[in-house]
């Protein structure tokens, strides 16, 4: 690595986090204890809400991911299980939240290009998940968006394929 790369990664890594990926980063940790616990969303919420990085976040995105996701869950998990090598249930609960986030928000954010939804969601597989959890988390959603994104996943791969 020279020291270009060295100065670029490192800064990189010291810019503080957007609102949003914070939001992104407390909603997993909801989800988390939701799919341990299957807790009441409403409880989890408020406890979120109380941790100290919350302030931080968009709570607007945050309230999205969170209870959209649990509203969702099975349909999410549905779609899911099209694009995974188990039942969702079998899925560590940090890949299971991660991948709910991102199929989420590649089905109702919109306004999220398709390829910034799937690098989040390997950043916080990274981030939490296990040591190769990011890939898999980016394989799954790269299917996923294929699907739910079919316009724009086709014109992205289509340009790079005509600058190859």
């Amino acid at each position: 690595m020279n020291d270009k790369t060295q100065a670029k990664s490192g800064a990189k890594r010291n810019q503080p986090k957007s609102a949003r990926r914070r939001s992104r980063e407390v909603a997993l940790q909801g989800l988390y204890q939701w799919l341990i616990s299957g807790e009441d969303a409403g409880v989890i919420d408020a406890h979120m809400r109380e941790q100290d990085e919350f302030e931080k976040c968009d709570a607007t995105h945050f309230d999205a991911l969170l209870h959209g996701c649990i509203a969702e869950a099975s349909d999410i998990d549905a779609l899911l299980a099209k694009h995974v090598d188990r039942p969702t249930i079998q899925l560590s609960p940090i890949e299971h939240g991660v991948l709910m986030i991102g199929v989420y928000e590649l089905k109702h954010c919109l306004s999220i290009p398709y390829k910034v939804a799937i690098n989040e969601a390997v950043e916080l597989a990274k981030s939490f998940g296990g040591t190769d959890g990011h890939k898999y988390v980016n394989g799954v959603l790269d299917k996923a968006a294929a699907e739910l994104r079919e316009v724009e996943f086709t014109a992205a791969r289509g340009a790079r394929q005509r600058t190859a």
